[in-house]
């Protein structure tokens, strides 16, 4: 699915269902670092979805900066680099301060594909309280075994502090209803930002998460991921252990995360097949 068929998707939206959500705005967020190989591409495509495109450069010292601005969407950048996390909140904030309902987040490295975000509205849009992951199940022979290994432990140990089943926790490609993106300023940061989202989401807010399968990429051009398999890894997997010991009912916790039934919800892929 290129430009023509992602417009197809958009206005297909428009009809039946959707009608009821008629006055729901949302932007998409694409948080970035050092991606002038893909960042054109990425930005280029999220603007065929004929929505709002809010880039957040995090300090970066090639040319994405001069690439984002040549195109028509918002850009935000870092004077120093502060992190994924901080580049998050910064894009949350800027949703918050111009009315948006929800946002879509995709990172900048051309491994999230526009296409799939109707997808996400759609579901998002039916499941309104609930956060929507783009969980990589597809095609998953393509991702590097030890990351494959590394993401099923984070599943875990995060459905766990979550109290309910997560796909893919790792995956940046996702929908934040209006009730998530008010935890904008929840102590986290880094990678471990993400983590934190849904963790608070599910606990605090009371909000279920929705996975839609979508495909996993690592072939081609991809730059070497700024995300650290030791550093990044101990810090998500400290703050998941202080979620889980810290907000007590261990057993109930995990047999939750264990025993409700993982949502996944891909009935928009399946009536356009």
């Amino acid at each position: 699915m290129r430009a023509g068929s992602i417009r197809a998707a958009c206005a297909a939206r428009a009809n039946g269902d959707d009608d009821v959500n008629e006055a729901l705005r949302w932007c998409v967020l694409i948080p970035c670092l050092n991606e002038e190989k893909a960042i054109g591409s990425v930005v280029r495509s999220a603007l065929q979805l004929g929505v709002s495109v809010i880039v957040i450069d995090d300090g970066s010292d090639d040319r994405t900066p001069d690439i984002v601005n040549a195109l028509p969407v918002m850009l935000l950048r870092h004077g120093v680099r502060k992190g994924k996390g901080e580049a998050l909140r910064t894009g949350f904030r800027e949703a918050l301060r111009q009315g948006f309902d929800a946002v879509v987040t995709m990172d900048g490295d051309g491994q999230h594909l526009a296409e799939d975000i109707p997808r996400l509205v759609d579901v998002g849009k039916r499941f309104p309280d609930h956060i929507v992951i783009g969980a990589r199940l597809l095609h998953r022979e393509q991702q590097p075994k030890g990351r494959r290994r590394a993401n099923a432990l984070a599943d875990w140990a995060i459905s766990w502090a979550c109290g309910q089943p997560v796909a893919d926790t790792q995956s940046g490609q996702r929908w934040y209803p209006r009730s998530a993106l008010d935890l904008v300023e929840l102590d986290a940061q880094n990678f471990v930002f993400e983590a934190a989202m849904l963790i608070v989401a599910s606990r605090e807010k009371g909000l279920g998460i929705v996975s839609v399968p979508i495909a996993s990429r690592y072939e081609g051009s991809f730059r070497l991921s700024h995300f650290s398999p030791v550093r990044d890894v101990m810090r998500i997997a400290l703050y998941t252990a202080r979620q889980v010991f810290g907000r007590g009912q261990l057993w109930a916790s995990y047999t939750r995360s264990r025993a409700a039934p993982l949502i996944v919800d891909d009935t928009y892929s399946q009536r356009a097949a």
